[in-house]
């Protein structure tokens, strides 16, 4: 594999023939913070006038906290696996494949809302099913601007020159993932989950 842990390529590549599909698979790095700042923020104001400060602040970083397994998990299991029919690699190169082969391609290092959205919907409803009421939306809202975080940091990690030693030493990280070896360094945010099942 590659060595260089910088690449200058910004190409892409055309992945619908329908414009509307293609269209869809491609954002802008800020419309997550446009469509999900809001949600964010209606779910912290719920949770604190339903919980106090104390019981927001524990749901919130709890979410946050169960946010980062997600993520390794997720890039990990899902973005990583490898299906062997023809149908089954379409959509891994669908949902990340295209990313490693063309990694700077700066409309499609966020997920765009065509995807998120389903997804976010998916976890709330998970999560109402499985936490207590009063924790259900300082838990969210930490979820969700954990996802927020992952996307803002990834686009960063491609397209940032970082001065400060901890973005450097991330930036490395992710860099390692696409240069060196794609089965390491899964955590995107964190190294904290790559260090705990050894995948650092």
């Amino acid at each position: 594999m590659k060595k260089n842990f910088i690449s200058n390529s910004r190409e892409s590549i055309r992945m619908f023939k329908n414009p509307l599909f293609e269209g869809l698979s491609k954002v802008p790095y800020f419309v997550p913070l446009i469509v999900y700042v809001p949600v964010v923020g209606y779910f912290c104001w719920e949770s604190f006038n339903a919980n106090g400060i104390l019981g927001f602040l524990g749901h919130f970083l709890l979410g946050l906290f169960i946010w980062t397994l997600t993520e390794y998990v997720l890039h990990r299991f899902v973005f990583h696996f490898y299906p062997k029919s023809e149908w089954g690699k379409r959509i891994h190169f669908i949902f990340h494949g295209v990313h490693h082969d063309y990694p700077n391609d700066a409309q499609r290092l966020v997920m765009p809302p065509s995807a998120s959205i389903p997804l976010a919907l998916a976890f709330f409803f998970l999560f109402k099913w499985l936490l207590a009421p009063a924790m259900l939306e300082g838990f969210f809202a930490g979820f969700i601007f954990g996802y927020l975080c992952y996307d803002m940091t990834h686009y960063m990690l491609h397209h940032a020159q970082f001065k400060n030693a901890f973005w450097k030493k991330l930036k490395q990280q992710h860099m390692l993932h696409h240069y060196d070896d794609s089965t390491k360094k899964y955590g995107v945010t964190s190294d904290i989950w790559d260090k705990v099942f050894g995948t650092r």
